[in-house]
């Protein structure tokens, strides 16, 4: 039983998908979310189905609406009163179910390009708050707007039993994660995950963007990955990771 409050999204700027997801388990990354660049967002929770991650990536990627994918889904599963699942698709279509044999307090509310659910939550404001501030949201980066939002449900209460594991996951452009971010075991991952998040920024994204692409096979910030790669971790920072003429 993966009791868990997640949020799925497409962010209309970029293109951007994602999920950001907690609970009170260990290794949620590696159960609940499921994105893939150009197709969609997929959170699998409750007494989780995880065949719900690659299939719901599969029908979107065959053209299937957000909504259709989860009916399609929760129909061809006889367990499915028992499933959480929440689907955005590439054109910000957004779809969940909560099954009637979830544990309370369960549910989920849909927004534009956003689906955000949970279950066994102290109650629906752990939901009421992350839709809110996802959607309250004013600037442009898609990783903060989801962790924001990850942030908001732990404050309103999050998971029932406390916590142990959080994630963050996006895709943009290529079949490689854009960021694929994990806090397995921790007293307080939700925080731990922010911590995990600001080092990225610093240490992990100005790579990431700099890599070789399917458009850039060679990599058109080479200086920079070699920038980067000089220093040790401790001494990273925003300002010395610019471009050198080497």
């Amino acid at each position: 039983m993966i009791s868990t409050f997640s949020i799925t999204a497409r962010d209309e700027r970029t293109g951007m998908l994602g999920v950001a997801v907690s609970t009170a388990v260990p290794a949620v990354g590696a159960l609940c979310p499921f994105v893939k660049a150009g197709v969609g967002a997929v959170a699998t929770q409750a007494f989780v189905n995880y065949a719900f991650g690659p299939r719901g990536l599969e029908l979107l990627e065959r053209g299937v609406r957000a909504d259709k994918a989860v009916e399609t889904l929760i129909r061809a599963d006889p367990g499915g009163e028992q499933r959480q699942l929440s689907i955005v698709d590439a054109n910000g279509g957004a779809a969940s179910h909560t099954g009637s044999a979830c544990t309370a307090w369960a549910g989920h509310q849909i927004g534009d390009g956003v689906a955000v659910a949970g279950n066994m939550l102290v109650g629906e404001a752990t939901l009421a708050a992350m839709l809110r501030v996802y959607q309250q949201y004013e600037g442009d980066d898609f990783v903060e707007r989801l962790m924001q939002a990850l942030e908001a449900g732990q404050a309103a209460g999050g998971d029932l039993r406390g916590r142990q594991s959080a994630a963050l996951k996006v895709a943009y452009e290529e079949d490689v994660a854009y960021c694929d971010l994990r806090v397995d075991e921790h007293r307080d991952p939700v925080s731990e995950l922010r911590r995990i998040v600001e080092v990225a920024r610093i240490q992990l994204f100005p790579f990431v963007h700099a890599l070789p692409k399917q458009t850039d096979p060679l990599g058109t910030a080479a200086a920079e990955i070699r920038s980067l790669l000089r220093l040790a971790p401790g001494e990273r920072s925003a300002t010395n990771l610019e471009p050198t003429s080497d």
